[in-house]
């Protein structure tokens, strides 16, 4: 029985030794914390059931010692000291238990940790895509806007084109061909402007040929006419020579408002369409 009772007591100190000396170290990673952690609970088991035997048996000879009468004082000391132990080894257990649980926590964590850090690089490249889609979305934007822009201004060059056609449906003079305007201004050549004895009322007053080319100097002040400005210059100068003012001033007007909105008033053609639009007056 003595020697039963030396090598479970022994067996226990050598137990806790190896835990105080894996609790005393402090640079092991998780992986060997968990795999000690292990064994010692392989070791408590063990230890575990040898003390259980050793208390059973240490039971049935309390049980005979008191059938003879004997003292059991010893045996009693005996029992409560291994009940002792278990339920020391018993605490290990439990202790190495929830190690062992916080180590699954933690390699869960640890997991989860891993995933979000993919997740989150995913997201990234996502992001950095995303930012080079939108910058390719805002360089067509505004390509598109400037598209927009130039389709604004073509239109209204053309509206501004199909008015001037407006103007020369009206004219008959135009409609007749180019015979009849030769022949017209060959017999203009002999009216020096005067106005006839035989007209009753006042009429307004008509530029003779030689005055369009006079007016057209007068307008051009010196200046060449610029080739967009020439043929308007020229359709202006003809009604104002026939007397159509009433077409040759809102042509006027209607040009120098296009000019002054896309051009500015400051610019050399604004100055011309100024000049042009005195003389009609």
């Amino acid at each position: 029985m003595e020697s039963s009772k030396g090598s479970p007591e022994a067996v226990t100190e050598d137990r806790g030794k190896k835990i105080e000396e894996i609790a005393k170290m402090t640079t092991v990673t998780q992986e060997d914390i968990t795999s000690n952690t292990k064994t010692i609970i392989q070791g408590l088991e063990t230890l575990k059931n040898e003390h259980h035997q050793i208390l059973n048996g240490l039971l049935t000879s309390m049980k005979s010692i008191k059938r003879e009468n004997g003292d059991t004082n010893l045996t009693e000391e005996k029992t409560n000291r291994l009940k002792k132990s278990l339920e020391t080894i018993e605490l290990g257990l439990s202790e190495a238990q929830v190690m062992m649980a916080l180590a699954n926590h933690l390699q869960h964590v640890e997991a989860e940790k891993q995933k979000l850090r993919a997740q989150v690089r995913r997201l990234c490249q996502e992001n950095a895509w995303l930012r080079d889609e939108l910058a390719n979305t805002q360089q067509k934007l505004q390509f598109s806007e400037q598209k927009v822009a130039t389709l604004e201004e073509e239109k209204k060059h053309l509206e501004f084109m199909n008015e001037i056609k407006k103007y020369d449906g009206n004219d008959p003079q135009t409609q007749s061909g180019t015979e009849e305007k030769e022949q017209d201004q060959s017999t203009q050549s002999l009216d020096l402007g005067f106005p006839d004895d035989d007209e009753d009322g006042p009429q307004p007053e008509v530029l003779s040929p030689s005055q369009p080319s006079a007016m057209a100097q007068a307008a051009s002040g010196g200046y060449e006419i610029p080739a967009r400005l020439r043929t308007l210059h020229n359709l202006v100068i003809q009604y104002a020579s026939q007397g159509r003012y009433e077409v040759a001033v809102p042509l006027c007007k209607q040009a120098l408002e296009d000019l002054e909105k896309t051009s500015g008033h400051d610019h050399p053609d604004v100055a011309t369409m100024l000049n042009i639009l005195a003389l009609v007056y």
